[in-house]
């Protein structure tokens, strides 16, 4: 049984803190914006924004027992555990919300990492989540501005961004991440 809008709003600004659920409702209004400049689907975007931190603050021991326990990407536990909520959220999103749509769950799955091949859905909800209106960090205002060029062209800045700063901090970058960054700077260049 899938929930209506409200009640998704509902369950999942139960789950966080005030301030997330006012960046949840900033990235689902900029995943509207996004959609609607590119050509993406509005609804399945504010869809995936609403649900795509729903983990977020879930005990580190209950995302790796639902990672370990349902099959879920295990190489994850080896890395950073900020990124689990995505992976975790989508398994909730499927199993306990009753979202089926594949680029829905793919959004909110990849929405902290990025991969090869993302989807417009993807993109769309990834860039949000770097430039909704309450994100400041050094870097977020030419990321905005590059992600009125193009999907692509913010992404790539929001993915050199953040591995900059991992570089920086001496932390392990995920594959994935890189992954996704280097396909989309081939992206890019074969536009050219």
């Amino acid at each position: 049984m899938a929930f209506s809008r409200e009640a998704l709003i509902e369950a999942v600004s139960a789950q966080m803190p005030d301030k997330r659920w006012k960046h949840t409702l900033g990235v689902m209004e900029t995943s509207v914006k996004l959609a609607e400049r590119y050509d993406g689907d509005p609804v399945r975007a504010e869809t995936a924004a609403i649900l795509h931190d729903v983990a977020k603050y879930w005990p580190v021991e209950r995302m790796k027992e639902i990672i370990e326990q349902n099959g879920l990407s295990a190489e994850l536990l080896s890395y950073d555990k900020q990124l689990w909520h995505a992976e975790v959220g989508a398994f909730v999103a499927e199993h306990e919300y009753g979202i089926t749509d594949p680029e829905v769950l793919d959004a909110i799955r990849f929405h902290t990492s990025g991969r090869e091949n993302m989807g417009l859905l993807e993109k769309i909800v990834c860039l949000a989540d770097y430039i909704e209106p309450g994100r400041d960090f050094p870097g977020v205002e030419d990321i905005r501005k590059l992600s009125k060029v193009s999907l692509e062209e913010g992404l790539v800045a929001g993915f050199d961004s953040t591995i900059s700063l991992l570089l920086q901090k001496r932390r392990i970058v995920f594959p994935l991440t890189m992954l996704a960054r280097n396909d989309l700077v081939r992206i890019m260049e074969d536009k050219i």
